[in-house]
């Protein structure tokens, strides 16, 4: 099995659980600050690590529940978030998604994020990027056509206190070229991919982020255009992620979003 393929594998794995568990009741494990996980966060990672050391018993992995297991010099490290979007989840929204990534010393080389509730699995082999849908594949195109922007309000911001991407709800010169929407959750970076929004915000370290690993690989796969917030290379250091559908759009987005830092 290639390793794309493990990837996608294992993001269904945990997509049946997630799905499994929706709309009841949930008991909580308190983290950090507001944040929590829930059953269906650790039976999902349970479900998504179980395939990958069935296949690949030498690699290592990072799980957002369980941390990182395996040999700590493992070149072959896979990023596993089994439920991104917890709030949303625990709320009965199904805007959630499960992600899995492999990281080597060439970067991310494979990775599936699946959409447990519409059947859709993003994914990349590390040159192309598909949507697989009811057992076919076809790829993913990007379009600024839509004019959407989902901005990540999700703390902890990596440039606070003197940017808050929120201050682009209120800059008329943002409002009049783009629509904002808020969903929190990586399946809306992925959206970018898919034509489905013209950019994604977010004030986030994304290096080996179990969060972003997979949906920043699947988009830079489609075409998409990935910086930090001041257009440097996002692997540069913790200066958040713009991901746009095309340069036009990029270039706007780092004006519009250089104004808003202090």
């Amino acid at each position: 099995m290639s390793d794309a393929q493990l990837a996608i594998t294992a993001a269904e794995a945990g997509a049946a659980v997630v799905r499994a568990h929706f709309g009841r009741p949930l008991e909580r494990y308190a983290k950090v600050g507001n944040d929590f996980a829930t059953v269906a966060d650790l039976e999902a990672e349970k479900a998504i690590l179980d395939v990958l050391r069935a296949a690949r018993p030498d690699d290592a992995v990072l799980g957002e529940e369980s941390g990182r297991t395996g040999d700590p010099a493992a070149d072959r490290v896979w990023l596993v978030d089994p439920l991104c979007g917890t709030l949303n989840f625990a709320a009965r929204t199904p805007l959630v998604a499960v992600n899995v990534a492999l990281r080597t010393g060439a970067g991310v080389t494979a990775a599936a994020s699946a959409a447990p509730f519409t059947g859709e699995v993003f994914w990349t082999d590390g040159d192309q990027a598909l949507l697989r849908h009811d057992g076919a594949d076809r790829p993913l195109t990007p379009t600024p056509d839509v004019r959407l922007v989902d901005i990540n309000l999700e703390p902890p911001f990596a440039n606070g206190p003197g940017f808050r991407a929120v201050r682009l709800l209120s800059d008329l010169a943002f409002t009049q070229q783009f629509g904002a929407r808020v969903t929190s959750t990586s399946l809306a970076l992925l959206w970018v991919a898919a034509g489905r929004r013209a950019a994604y915000v977010a004030d986030s370290d994304i290096r080996d982020n179990v969060h972003f690993a997979s949906a920043v690989a699947v988009c830079r796969a489609a075409g998409c255009v990935v910086t930090g917030l001041r257009g440097q290379p996002v692997e540069a250091g913790a200066d958040g992620l713009l991901v746009s559908a095309d340069q036009p759009t990029h270039d706007t987005l780092l004006a519009l979003i250089g104004k808003q830092f202090r």
